[in-house]
């Protein structure tokens, strides 16, 4: 089941850095920028529903990916940033009641703590320059509306997914 979860996770990958480009409307790009962050996403997903350290761990490897490959002028501040909120998602993990809205209020703030940590770091070291409140408006809302759509579509396969991981480590341990 987890390779199940590899493969997703590197789909996602591939289709944020190439296809979803494509999808998102003209219109919006010259007023908006939206950033998908599905892996993220999924994520924070596996920190709510598995636990903390595989959360991490996934959060880590594919940010590393995504420093390396698409996004940052840095080494290390998305792979940080993913792994931190994958981590602290996974506090949470069978201390709230898990339903959807619970999962979507979750995954909204992670989303926004994701952006919040990085335009801080970006900051931080001067590679941006942009004001707070447009970043906030222009970029994080729009970024967090799109994640939290794919969030909802992908709510009820990620969740049976991860019961099923469940499932097979209990069938293991007994």
């Amino acid at each position: 089941m987890r390779n199940w979860l590899w493969l997703i996770l590197l789909a996602l990958f591939i289709m944020e850095g190439t296809l979803l480009q494509w999808l998102i409307p003209v219109a919006w790009q010259s007023k908006v920028y939206v950033a998908p962050h599905f892996i993220l996403v999924i994520v924070i997903y596996i920190g709510l529903y598995v636990n903390r350290h595989t959360s991490l761990i996934y959060g880590l490897i594919f940010g590393l990916l995504q420093d390396f490959m698409y996004y940052s002028p840095m080494l290390g501040p998305i792979s940080f940033a993913m792994g931190l909120t994958g981590y602290l998602t996974g506090l949470l993990h069978r201390r709230l009641h898990s339903n959807i809205i619970v999962s979507m209020f979750v995954i909204g703030v992670g989303n926004l703590f994701f952006d919040g940590m990085i335009y801080g770091l970006y900051r931080l070291f001067q590679i941006n320059h942009l004001d707070l409140q447009w970043v906030f408006f222009y970029q994080m809302l729009p970024s967090m509306l799109i994640n939290l759509l794919f969030a909802l579509l992908v709510y009820v396969p990620v969740r049976k997914l991860f019961e099923s991981i469940q499932a097979a480590k209990t069938d293991q341990q007994e």
